[in-house]
């Protein structure tokens, strides 16, 4: 049994380039098993898949979402029981027109797992710009880019929703549902440190492993596997069990 290592941030905020890095750098074998690979495997009549954003604006897609998620963890922990480290880059939220409790269907189907969470910031002001750099427009919701996706990176509103019916700034709905509360193992911030910095980081605590645990308290036996590397036992669990 391997490691997961969860980069959690908003949309442009600079996952994917860490989980490249990761890959890249990392001495052992890392599959990247994100939103990105589980997006093209969507079809269109679903998308934006998992990558819908906060705002509650497509109900008719969140039983799909909250299936296709649970899916997604349970491919992680199937990789890692069999000795693939997984990283997956996401930008968990429960944002919806009602709630999908994704974390906590998340933690259970991890439970057991070493599992690192970790928590990608970058200024609002930085990703708005990065939006604008890739996309064009404004970076406000309600206002199509020219080669924006609709809801997912773009500005624009989402297929199926009302158009003008949403004109805050979706970068700041994102950074709300995504970050606000939450408790990570780490942090990183894209707009200080470069995706091979963040990736170091990460593996500097892996070595040390300060709150690297495979023990789970979501009130169920905590396995402890023999083959996992796992800290001592006075480790507390990783972030990512919490969930008061």
């Amino acid at each position: 049994m391997s490691t997961v290592v969860i980069l959690n941030g908003v949309p442009r905020s600079g996952k994917s380039s860490i989980a490249r890095a990761i890959q890249e750098n990392f001495d052992d074998v890392w599959l990247n098993l994100g939103v990105d690979v589980f997006q093209t495997a969507t079809p269109a009549s679903r998308q934006p898949g998992i990558g819908l954003r906060p705002g509650g604006e497509r109900p008719d897609l969140e039983d799909y979402v909250a299936t296709a998620y649970r899916a997604m963890f349970a491919s992680i922990a199937a990789h890692a029981q069999r000795g693939l480290n997984v990283v997956t880059d996401v930008g968990l939220h429960d944002d919806y027109s009602a709630p999908l409790a994704i974390r906590r269907a998340a933690a259970e189907i991890l439970n057991g797992l070493p599992v690192l969470f970790v928590g990608v910031r970058c200024p609002v002001d930085v990703v708005r710009q990065r939006r604008r750099d890739t996309w064009g427009g404004t970076g406000v919701a309600g206002v199509t880019d020219a080669g924006g996706q609709a809801g997912v990176s773009g500005t624009g509103n989402l297929p199926g929703s009302t158009a003008g019916t949403r004109t805050d700034d979706p970068v700041m709905r994102w950074e709300r549902a995504v970050h606000s509360p939450r408790r990570y193992d780490l942090e990183v911030d894209t707009s200080r440190l470069t995706p091979q910095e963040c990736a170091e980081r990460i593996a500097a605590h892996l070595r040390t492993a300060t709150s690297l645990s495979s023990a789970a308290p979501l009130g169920s036996a905590r396995p402890t596997p023999s083959a996992t590397p796992t800290p001592s036992a006075a480790a507390p669990p990783s972030a990512f069990f919490d969930l008061s």
